[in-house]
């Protein structure tokens, strides 16, 4: 193991500090302090992270289907941002056109810098990508190019699997506007001449429904040998003559609501949060509309009349050259089944530091145990679960859900721990956005067979993931715990990069026990030995380690803060790291998503770097290293800088004091990171990102990682 002064030269990318003049000369000659530091847009800098995403669309070394499955990544995350962060914004941009008032500057370049995003997307899979399709014999066939045999087949599939399930609604007095769900597709229609009783109502609407395919593989003996497809939208368009018989379309329009979906419950005024979550995730998809989507040739009148209907200002209508939802384009990757268009698979190794086949509880015993997903696999964990459930010593196992997905075999094998006659508390987190009713069933499930299921502390989430085991050892009872940066969930472990630790140490699995008390009990914590949990301590304890740097920093000790996350929003916190670097602590901040911190303002955050990197796998580790002298800290968490997180959630961060599993995050985690040159994104004090200089040759962490893991 290195000195923690070799660990910080290792990690150095800037200049060494320069010593602090001494206290006297301070005194002597005072330095005004600088100004208060303008932070970013956080709105605009998750705008900008999508901008990152979706430039792996567009690169050339990226298989074509993977190219696709970015583009679709990015639709799915600005339907999330609509609905979970635009509310106000529509708000407020409403506002000011009843006022007559100039739109605000920061909303109006909020809506600037989505309308740009989603152009270069349609951009990208008109110009680029459908193309690129094209060339491998791979098509989405609109009406106009397909031959007569496949026009008479797609004619027959309307007939008989389309139709049947659409009801065109003519507008009038008897028949309003029909409610319109969130997100799905649906069609405005103009039609000429009068109804069959002879009235002139000239507007109908088509509700296209969700059980419908988006997209449709064409049958070979139309095919001519090619992978040819057609979507929903192409089909309905194609027959929407036959919706209206006796009557001419004159205009139409898909169009698609996204409305504000984020579920609002008084937890403190409700018997039941359970049921009451249960209830409003019906009304979640009728909230307030924040998002039009509608053609790119939508005529003006039947535009604005979509807009009145659904009360929004048009700085949030898209004209989109192509299906309103590119999302759905991901069944496309399923039904081509071309492996040779996706990345090569990637197999998780079984975690390296335990023993396949032998006793995970018997190797945890020996020494803290390091996982790292996805290189290695999330078997490791399912193999302490499985084990503790088939032990007869095996007393109790708690275990905090918060994403675990809809099919899991973790919960079943605790619903099996209950049925072998264990106790068993399961904290779920009902309130995981749009997860909500996979967890509410898994609730209701544990429920019946026995569990213990508490739902963690009014007004908070319960976001720290932990799995904690108790066994009987002779006369003694033991701990086992497995704490994690990631959710309890297999499918995610596969894509997420996390870090899982494996532990018996008592101090540390006491603090997770009594974690566990408080959620089920809400009793005052006690002193916590090991852990730092939010809201209570993390926050101060951060703040408290950026100001050791700094005064170390002061008095011309060489300091280093690298902080790898997702989010960096929080003001306290980064109103700390600027200090910590205007004191000459060097800092290297890894943050995938929004970074409201602008690095390198001259004079200001001369110190301190940001970089993001975007790659095959998404960034989900969360590791914080401080180093000041001969001391180096270096603590795991599930939390993000993000003042939700450190005031509003239940969250963990533990110190690593293992000697070899400390250099080990510190070498995979953040070296190889900050050396990353083919994905990483170096922010500039503008906030905007400049790209990876060597994207198709540069050192790759992911790929370093997967080849280190491979045995490569």
């Amino acid at each position: 193991m290195r000195g923690s002064a070799d660990v910080v030269a290792a990690l150095e990318l800037g200049a060494t500090p320069t010593p602090s003049a001494p206290v006297e000369m301070a005194a002597l000659l005072p330095v005004p302090a600088p100004p208060v530091l303008p932070l970013l847009d956080r709105d605009l800098c998750i705008l900008a992270f999508n901008e990152r995403v979706l430039a792996w669309a567009m690169r050339d070394d990226v298989p074509l289907l993977e190219r696709l499955r970015f583009l679709t990544i990015v639709s799915s995350n600005l339907d999330e941002f609509f609905e979970v962060r635009a509310a106000p914004q529509v708000t407020a941009m409403r506002a000011a056109i009843e006022q007559g008032a100039a739109m605000p500057a920061p909303l109006q370049a909020l809506a600037d810098h989505s309308h740009a995003l989603v152009t270069q997307q349609y951009r990208i899979y008109n110009e680029e990508i459908s193309p690129a399709f094209g060339r491998v014999g791979i098509r989405v066939v609109a009406n106009r190019d397909r031959t007569a045999a496949q026009r008479e087949w797609v004619h027959s599939y309307f007939a008989k699997e389309v139709q049947p399930l659409l009801v065109p609604v003519g507008l009038d007095p008897a028949h309003p506007f029909p409610k319109v769900a969130n997100k799905t597709l649906n069609f405005i229609v103009r039609l000429q001449g009068n109804d069959a009783f002879g009235r002139h109502n000239d507007v109908a609407i088509l509700r296209v429904p969700r059980a419908l395919p988006r997209l449709v593989a064409m049958p070979a003996k139309v095919t001519e040998g090619k992978r040819l497809f057609v979507s929903l939208t192409s089909i309905v368009r194609a027959h929407l003559k036959d919706l209206f018989p006796g009557r001419k379309v004159q205009e139409f329009s898909q169009f698609r609501v996204t409305r504000h979906s984020d579920l609002s419950v008084d937890e403190e005024d409700v018997p039941d949060l359970r049921t009451a979550l249960r209830q409003g995730l019906h009304h979640r998809h009728y909230g307030m509309a924040v998002r039009l989507e509608v053609d790119f040739g939508c005529s003006d009148t039947l535009a604005q009349m979509l807009l009145t209907q659904f009360s929004l200002p048009p700085q949030v209508l898209f004209r989109v050259k192509g299906p309103v939802n590119l999302g759905r384009l991901a069944q496309l990757i399923e039904l081509v089944d071309a492996p040779q268009l996706l990345f090569p698979a990637w197999r998780p190794v079984w975690p390296r530091q335990l023993a396949q086949g032998s006793s995970i509880m018997a190797q945890m015993r020996q020494r803290d145990v390091l996982m790292h997903q996805p290189f290695e696999s999330f078997d490791g964990v399912l193999a302490l679960l499985r084990e503790a459930v088939n032990d007869p010593q095996v007393l109790v196992i708690k275990q905090t859900i918060y994403r675990t997905g809809a099919d899991s075999e973790l919960m079943r094998l605790l619903g099996e721990a209950v049925r072998r006659g264990k106790e068993v508390m399961a904290v779920v987190e009902l309130k995981a956005r749009f997860d909500e009713e996979a967890n509410i069933n898994w609730a209701e499930s544990l429920e019946d067979v026995g569990a213990q299921v508490v739902y963690g502390v009014v007004g908070l989430k319960t976001h720290a993931k932990m799995l904690l085991v108790t066994r009987r050892e002779g006369r003694r009872l033991r701990r086992y715990g497995h704490l994690s940066t990631g959710n309890y969930n297999m499918r995610t472990a596969r894509l997420y990069t996390d870090l899982g630790y494996l532990t018996c140490e008592a101090g540390t699995t006491a603090d997770m026990d009594a974690v566990f008390s408080h959620l089920a009990n809400q009793n005052h914590m006690p002193q916590l030995q090991r852990l730092v949990m939010a809201p209570f301590a993390l926050h101060d304890r951060l703040l408290a380690l950026i100001g050791k740097a700094a005064d170390a920093a002061r008095q011309g000790k060489p300091a280093r803060i690298v902080v790898k996350m997702n989010a960096l929003t929080d003001e306290a916190l980064i109103r700390g790291l600027v200090a910590a670097g205007q004191a000459g602590v060097q800092i290297d901040l890894i943050v995938r998503g929004a970074c409201m911190l602008p690095p390198q303002v001259a004079g200001q955050t001369d110190n301190i770097r940001v970089r993001s990197v975007i790659g095959r796998f998404l960034e989900h580790t969360r590791v914080f290293y401080f180093a000041w002298g001969v001391h180096e800290h270096v603590y795991l968490s599930s939390a993000d800088w993000m003042s939700r997180n450190m005031l509003r959630r239940v969250e963990l961060a533990w110190p690593v004091t293992d000697a070899a599993l400390r250099q080990q995050i510190i070498d995979e985690c953040l070296v190889a990171y900050l050396h990353d040159d083919r994905d990483a994104w170096s922010q500039q004090p503008d906030g905007r990102y400049l790209p990876p200089p060597h994207p198709q040759t540069g050192l790759g962490a992911q790929q370093a990682l997967m080849q280190r893991y491979a045995g490569g």
